[in-house]
Formats: C-alpha cells, sequence, structure tokens
C-alpha cells in the first residue's frame, strides 16, 4: 500500500492480476489536488488472505470492501471517494452499497454489477471471459496450472514502462503461489457470495447513493451485454456520468493522463 499527497480523499483500487503498482502514472498525478491511498486488494500482492471458508466468503467484495473502510479510517479518512478497475470496480461499488455513509463519489472502470454478467451468460461471454469460469473452479483448481508457469500465463508491461520497481512488485505477486490462490479466491466468491450479496440488494431495492462514474475503455468489450451505461441504470439514485477512455482494458497503465483527467473533473 502507498499514499500521499494533499486534498481530499481518493482511494484507488486495482483488477486482477495487478497489485496498487498499476495507478503508478496517475496517483502522482491526482495527488496536487487529492490525498491518494493505492492499496494492495485482499489477497493480492502483498495483502494477506484469512483461512478460506467453504463458500470463499473471506474473498468476498463485500470483506474487501470492509477492508477499505478500515483502512480509509485508520489513515484518518471517514468519508472518500472510491475508484475501482476490474475486480476493483466490484469493490468499488460494494464499498458504496455497504457503506453509504463513508463513500463521496464513485468511480467504476471497466466493470459492472457481478451479477449482471452472470444473468447474462451465454456463449460469447463465456469464451470472451473464459477466465471467470477457470479461476472460480475447485474440482480441479487453476492454481496448478498457473503457478506451474506464471511468466508463461501472465503478461505485463516492460520495465521500462511500468518502472523496474513497479514492475518487480507485480512479478513478485504473480509468482506467489499463495498470490495466486487469493486471486482464484476473490472470482470463486464472485461466482457465489458476491452474486448472492447482489441479488439480496436488488431485491431489497438498495442502490448506490453517491454519484458514479463509469470509465469504459474504448477498445475492450465491456459492451458485450450491451449498454453498460443502461446495465447500471437501476442500481444508482442519480444519473450516471458516462466516459470512453481511448485504451485498452488497462486504462491506467494505458492511458495514465486521460485517466487522471476524466477523475480530476470528477472529483472536484
Amino acid at each position: 500500500m502507498r499514499h500521499g499527497g494533499s486534498g481530499s480523499p481518493v482511494v484507488l483500487l486495482h483488477g486482477h492480476p495487478r497489485t496498487h503498482t498499476t495507478w503508478h502514472a496517475v496517483a502522482p498525478l491526482l495527488a496536487a489536488e487529492h490525498t491518494v491511498v493505492c492499496p494492495d486488494l485482499r489477497g493480492y500482492g502483498r495483502s494477506t488472505l484469512p483461512p478460506d471458508r467453504p463458500d470463499h466468503s473471506q474473498s468476498s467484495k463485500r470483506a474487501m470492501a470492509g477492508d477499505v473502510v478500515a483502512l480509509m479510517a485508520h489513515l484518518g479518512h471517514e468519508r472518500f471517494a472510491v475508484v475501482g478497475h476490474d475486480r476493483g470496480s466490484a469493490v468499488a461499488y460494494r464499498t458504496a452499497l455497504d457503506h453509504p455513509g463513508a463513500v463521496t463519489r464513485l468511480v467504476v472502470m471497466d466493470g459492472l454489477p457481478l451479477v449482471e454478467h452472470l444473468e447474462r451468460t451465454d456463449a460469447r461471454f463465456a469464451q470472451a471471459w473464459w477466465h471467470w469460469w477457470f479461476l472460480g473452479q475447485t474440482e480441479k483448481p487453476a492454481e496448478r496450472v498457473i503457478s506451474a508457469d506464471p511468466d508463461g500465463w501472465y503478461a505485463t508491461p516492460p520495465p521500462e514502462q511500468l518502472g523496474p520497481e513497479n514492475h518487480a512488485d507485480v512479478w513478485a505477486a504473480l509468482r506467489d503461489p499463495a498470490v495466486v490462490h487469493g486471486m482464484c479466491e476473490d472470482y470463486r466468491a464472485g461466482l457465489g457470495v458476491d452474486r448472492a450479496h447482489d441479488e439480496a440488494d436488488r431485491a431489497a431495492g438498495r442502490r448506490i447513493a453517491c454519484q458514479t462514474m463509469l470509465l469504459e475503455s474504448a477498445r475492450d468489450d465491456l459492451d458485450i451485454h450491451g449498454d453498460p451505461a443502461a446495465i447500471w441504470a437501476p442500481w444508482l439514485e442519480q444519473p450516471l456520468t458516462h466516459r470512453v477512455v481511448d485504451s485498452g482494458h488497462h486504462q491506467a497503465e494505458e492511458a495514465p493522463e486521460e485517466v487522471a483527467r476524466a477523475l480530476l473533473g470528477y472529483l472536484r
């Protein structure tokens, strides 16, 4: 976890299979106006992971959201903005749903409510997002395959793009079998307990109270189910701000200046 800067607080939550270092180019651009906090999600990077539970709830987005609130409170921030990318976007929206008094604004990057993905699963989605099902298996765990050849399984930008220290950080995580297990547990929770939490919120009519922005990559497939803004709308009490970023999936690494401009303009 790294933090710095001054001004209103914002926490940046990475996705799979990254660590907090995915924000290495964005965080400094935000730090002139904001106190920026970049943690590793539970089970990722250098974070810890509690013992496994049968329902994988130790890796639920609800548990991770609790981590975020506790960390920010420890740093003296009772209210803060939350920005999440990919799996971090699921933690971000869960933080806003479970802790509405703590979250001032929400930004989701290339993410939808997990239940919305799962209810729309078809052959096209299963083929394109096959890793959800692979990482979520328990009978033949993905950890055995990944940890046998992590360098062949994962790809990251080179050291000159990420920076040598950041590159070393993420690869130390990807070559750690405990981290690989933690990442798989995240997906196992996503297929079960996280879906149940989303379904319960929807049935109870709970919606995200704060202002919300969606940053969608221009060269990714978040629209695989149709218009992502339309899918988000029933989950929000306020109109969605929707911007498209000229990048592939890893927005913070591929288009850091554009992402930072969008965040600075929105979080003011």
